[in-house]
């Protein structure tokens, strides 16, 4: 059964096209989605790697989250751990992801590049 707020609102506009249900202003200018999209990293000096499977397809990531926000830095970073753990990976949104629950391999990796690094989750 619609509540009365969902009988008022508003959808599709002729004007500006799709409209976003949670703020009401158009989706290219909404900013409900910028503040999904991106996930809340924890920058406090401490390196987490955290273990992740779901949304995967059953696969184990793991997570390289609290690196500063540089970049190149990241690229290099997560270049290195590929290698010395023999497996792919990415950098996406200030996250480094390499495939596997390759903690234990790259906990010692960080913490002898002079990072505090901690297991967190699963």
């Amino acid at each position: 059964m619609p509540t009365h707020r969902d009988e008022n609102r508003t959808v599709y506009s002729t004007g500006h096209g799709r409209v976003c249900p949670n703020c009401g202003r158009p989706v290219q200018y909404c900013e409900c989605k910028k503040k999904k999209d991106s996930p809340s990293i924890k920058r406090d000096g401490i390196i987490r790697l955290r273990l992740e499977r779901k949304g995967r397809g059953g696969k184990s990531v793991t997570l390289v989250e609290g690196l500063p926000p540089d970049e190149d830095l990241l690229k290099e970073l997560a270049k290195e751990l590929k290698r010395h753990c023999g497996v792919g990976g990415s950098v996406k949104n200030g996250i480094i992801e390499i495939q596997g629950d390759l903690r234990d391999i790259a906990l010692p990796l960080l913490k002898g590049k002079g990072y505090v690094v901690k297991k967190a989750g699963g």
